[in-house]
């Protein structure tokens, strides 16, 4: 599916000046964006952030956007870009990212019974520490292929990775993910 299928004349608008058509794009991609780039920080403030930059560089490089590539693609892989250089500057910083979101923005459901809502909680925390176990490449993989439902042609155009290599990556994560989640996928 090209670009101009999926969004016919709204990013020409976007390309020529149109802030209207620019705020399409980014209500249609804001969600589906900031969820990708919370996978890899797991800090809400930081991931608003990084989608920011993210929408100001697809601003700024509208013009560099190829017809004949999805605009999602195109999108994901500028937030990929955005959260490698982030973790590059955070690592030469020092700093470290705090893990614990904010009590109003967690996930659980009020009506969840308390030994539930722990369960849950320790469930997330399991994966988001089995998803940081794994390297850079199979995180990302399994991120857009997993929770972003991106099919390898996508991820190949995101990443520059050869299909082969992101399925290879893609069985790898899994087992990974098996291994690291066994006593969890044993109790349930």
């Amino acid at each position: 599916m090209t670009l101009a299928e999926i969004a016919p004349g709204v990013v020409a608008r976007a390309r020529s000046g149109d802030e209207e058509a620019f705020h399409m794009i980014f209500n249609r991609y804001g969600r589906p964006v900031i969820s990708f780039i919370y996978h890899h920080v797991r800090n809400r403030e930081l991931a608003e952030e990084l989608m920011q930059e993210t929408f100001v560089r697809a601003y700024r490089n509208l013009s560099g956007l190829r017809d004949d590539l999805r605009l999602s693609t195109w999108l994901f892989g500028i937030a990929r870009n955005v959260v490698r250089e982030s973790a590059r500057s955070a690592r030469k910083d020092e700093r470290k990212v705090a893990l614990d979101e904010p009590e109003s923005l967690r996930l659980e459901s009020k009506s969840m019974p308390p030994e539930g809502a722990v369960l849950h909680q320790e469930m997330r925390e399991q994966i988001h520490n089995a998803l940081l176990a794994l390297d850079e490449d199979k995180r990302i993989v399994f991120s857009l292929k997993i929770f972003h439902e991106k099919s390898y042609e996508e991820i190949s155009a995101m990443t520059g990775h050869s299909i082969g290599k992101l399925k290879t990556d893609l069985h790898r994560a899994r087992a990974e993910m098996r291994k690291m989640m066994g006593q969890y996928l044993q109790s349930s």
